[in-house]
Parts: structure tokens; C-alpha cells; sequence
């Protein structure tokens, strides 16, 4: 009984200095053991070993508590029931920051335009088309977050009227009147609440630097991400990009790299600049 006594006060303080060396003690389960007795020493369930790694991984995650809104891909506004104005955005970039954010453990909600990509676990997943259906998403969700990044590549404008029926084709021209969309981006940012952080992104084809500035303050953003189309392999549709994160007072160029890291990179500055 003393051996047995001195042997758990030995185990006990071991358990204690791992613990205290950033060690996780799972607990080993009790029931029949390998020698017939009954008693403690039995490994713990599968289960209960998962539970126990996610509880501690969560606990360490960076976002941990915060609510995340991202908007990704394009929208498309319909012209008549087969056709839509929309464009070539592929919703990667976008699809990439909220898989990141959700590994980083923020509760994340993602309002997506038609794509062909595989929503990430681990996350809300709002499916809409139109900028209209946009705005309504993200306008019923952005009070509650803490962090709202909009890569999506909104229309600008959409048909005046939609026709009921297919038009067909004819030998003369035909004409579209246009209307805007609501501006998300700026509507949401007029909105914005202490402590809330809002980050646009902008595609500028000259007066890159500038025009990002304006947008900054124009939609009363924190940060915007600048896209370039200048490199080969960034832009639409690729696995690739290349950004320049401005701010009011700082301006960071990344480096032509998967989207997957540069979404960690907008993240991590993000943490860095604007989570005390």
C-alpha cells in the first residue's frame, strides 16, 4: 500500500511538471484493465482523446471569440430569365480568408456568390446571387461582428428592368438601361461601431496607391487590400495573388504567393494592427 501510495504521488508530481512544461494531461479512464482488476489506468476513448486535443488547439486560437463576416465571388444580375451581367470573380480569395479565419477559431460567417468551390467546414455559409440578396446578407449579420472583410466583387450596376421572358434575337441593337447597386461596402462602413474593424478590397488599374487611399476613406475602412493585376498568375480565377494592405498610416506590398498564405498575411496583419 505504501509502494502504491508513493508510486501516485510520483506519477502525480510528474504529471504536474509536464503540465507546467506546456504539456496536456488527458486522464486515463477507469474500468477493467488489462490484468482482470478493475481501476484506473485504462487509456481514455478515442473521443474523448479528439475532444480533449480541439479543446486545447481552440483554446490557443488567436480569434478565438471574435465573429467573422466575409463576402466572396461575384454577384450576377439577371437580364432576363437565362441571362446576367456579372464578372470573372472565381471567389478564391475570399473562399481562402474564411477558411483561415475559422482555423484561427473566430465564429465566421461567409455570404457567398455563385462559385464553383467547396464551401470550408466549420463555418456559416450564406448562398445569394444578386447584389441586392448581398447587401441584405451581410446588412442582417454586420452589427454582431467583430471583424468584416468584403472581397466579393460586387456589380456596380444592375438592369433597370428584368424581362419576363427570354428576349430573343433580333437584327437590330439592343440597349440595357443600368442602374446602381447599393454600395455595401460604403452603406456597412457609414454603420460601423467602435471597435468594429472593416477591410474593402480594391482592383485599380492606374493610380493604384491613390485611388486606394480614397476608397480607404471613402467607405471609412481600416485596412484595404489592393489587388494587382500586374503579375502574371495574380488576379481572377488563379491560385495566386498579389496584394498591397494600406491603412492611414502604413502601406505593405506581399509578395506573389497562394492565396491560401496571403489570406493568413491579411489575417495576421489584421491581429497585429488592430487586436490589442
Amino acid at each position: 500500500m505504501d509502494l502504491d501510495m508513493h508510486a501516485s504521488a510520483s506519477n502525480q508530481a510528474n504529471i504536474k511538471t509536464l503540465e507546467s512544461r506546456g504539456f496536456v494531461h488527458i486522464p486515463s479512464a477507469a474500468g477493467e484493465l488489462a490484468s482482470g482488476l478493475e481501476g484506473t489506468g485504462r487509456m481514455a476513448e478515442p473521443e474523448d482523446i479528439i475532444l480533449a486535443m480541439e479543446n486545447f488547439f481552440a483554446s490557443k486560437a488567436p480569434l478565438r471569440g471574435k465573429k467573422v463576416l466575409v463576402t466572396a465571388g461575384p454577384t450576377r444580375e439577371p437580364i432576363d430569365p437565362v441571362r446576367f451581367i456579372g464578372n470573372r470573380s472565381s471567389g478564391k480569395m475570399g473562399y481562402a480568408i474564411a477558411e483561415a479565419a475559422a482555423q484561427l477559431g473566430a465564429d465566421v460567417s461567409l455570404v457567398s456568390g455563385p462559385v464553383s468551390l467547396t464551401a470550408p467546414g466549420g463555418l456559416r455559409l450564406i448562398n445569394v446571387e444578386t447584389a441586392a440578396e448581398m447587401y441584405d446578407a451581410t446588412n442582417s449579420v454586420f452589427e454582431d461582428m467583430d471583424i468584416a472583410v468584403f472581397s466579393a466583387a460586387v456589380a456596380d450596376y444592375r438592369p433597370a428592368t428584368v424581362a419576363d421572358q427570354k428576349i430573343k434575337k433580333s437584327d437590330k441593337g439592343m440597349q440595357i438601361e443600368m442602374e446602381k447597386t447599393v454600395d455595401i461596402l460604403q452603406t456597412l462602413g457609414a454603420k460601423k461601431k467602435k471597435g468594429q474593424i472593416i477591410v474593402g478590397f480594391a482592383l485599380e488599374t492606374e493610380n493604384e496607391l491613390e485611388n486606394a487611399k480614397g476608397k480607404l476613406e471613402r467607405k471609412n475602412c481600416d485596412l484595404i487590400v489592393l489587388n494587382s493585376l500586374r503579375d502574371q498568375g495574380a488576379g481572377f480565377g488563379g491560385d495566386k495573388n498579389k496584394v498591397t494592405l494600406v491603412t492611414r498610416n502604413k502601406t505593405q506590398e506581399e509578395e506573389l504567393k497562394p492565396k491560401n498564405e496571403i489570406a493568413r498575411d491579411i489575417l495576421n496583419f489584421i491581429m497585429r494592427e488592430f487586436i490589442k
